[in-house]
């Protein structure tokens, strides 16, 4: 009995786990409003080594269409504007001598059709990290010394949780869609 339990533990933690990578890729698709965690993928040199945007500066949202990134160092405004760059956002960074400044376009239709797509494809990827879960656990399950009537049980109980985590998963992306296409 401990086994089944443990089994179960382990695919509802890899379970969570593809629901907390799709709430972190479904931050980084933006649906037309600034958000600072737009930047949280940014990474610049800084002293010699690879640093998070987010360690060098402070970054915030002075209205709906404007990110701010204001840098502890000011030398570093030229090196952030070539992070944001490289990062391949869509964004075009421009600076005032102070801090960095991110104007967020509006979203066409068509953009926001694509971002949805996105947005299914990440949903997608979360539920087949779900269904890999369960086949783990099945398998896992498989070889223990169970009861076929013990072992159809606990395959049932795995699939109850997968069933759940699949329609989590629904549930987020229509929300996200929702977001997206609200103009």
């Amino acid at each position: 009995m401990e086994d089944i339990n443990f089994i179960m533990d382990v695919a509802k933690e890899a379970m969570e786990k593809s629901l907390e990578h799709l709430d972190k890729a479904f931050i980084n698709i933006r649906a037309g409003k600034a958000n600072p965690a737009m930047l949280s993928t940014v990474k610049m040199e800084y002293y010699g080594t690879q640093t998070p945007l987010s360690q060098v500066a402070n970054i915030n949202t002075p209205d709906a269409q404007t990110l701010s990134v204001q840098p502890w160092d000011k030398t570093q405004i030229p090196e952030i504007e070539k992070a944001i760059l490289v990062a391949n956002l869509g964004f075009n960074p421009s600076n005032n001598g102070e801090s960095v400044i991110i104007n967020i376009p509006p979203l066409t239709e068509e953009r926001r059709r694509e971002l949805v797509k996105l947005a299914k494809a990440e949903a997608e990827n979360a539920k087949v990290g779900v269904r890999n879960a369960r086949k783990e656990a099945n398998n896992e399950l498989k070889k223990t010394e169970l009861s076929e009537d013990q072992l159809g049980n606990a395959e049932v109980d795995v699939q109850t949780l997968t069933d759940d985590y699949i329609k989590k998963i629904d549930d987020k992306y229509a929300s996200k869609e929702d977001e997206i296409m609200t103009v």
